[in-house]
């Protein structure tokens, strides 16, 4: 699979003066989105996550969020290695994505930029 990088999921209480402290420190513009009821900032490498507690206790068993060509492939890759596909394929704002645990019990989610329609 190519990986083409990483983005780092933090989760804060206050959205908009966290996307203020990473617009400065990256130099990037926040691009923001909903995910059910969790408010999501993509500032540069980071994925800024605010909602109910609930659900972030659950996004933050994610270590990280790994951007790659094709998440088709990811998938078959990562069940080749051993890794349990825990949700996914799925359609997202920018594209697709897939959260796997890996052999050693370490989560991360696989996205691309491709649209559903695009498989």
């Amino acid at each position: 699979m190519d990986i083409l990088g990483t983005s780092l999921r933090v989760c804060v209480d206050d959205l908009d003066k966290a996307i203020e402290v990473y617009e400065r420190l990256t130099g990037a513009e926040a691009m923001r989105f909903q995910r059910g009821s969790v408010a999501v900032a993509a500032v540069g490498c980071f994925f800024l996550m605010s909602g109910p507690e609930a659900e972030l206790s659950i996004l933050r068993k994610v270590t990280a969020t790994i951007a790659v060509q094709d998440v088709d492939q990811a998938h078959a890759d990562l069940t080749a290695v051993g890794a349990q596909i825990i949700a996914g394929p799925l359609p997202t704002p920018i594209g697709r994505n897939l959260v796997a645990r890996h052999p050693d019990g370490s989560v991360f989610e696989y996205v691309d930029r491709r649209p559903a329609n695009a498989a």
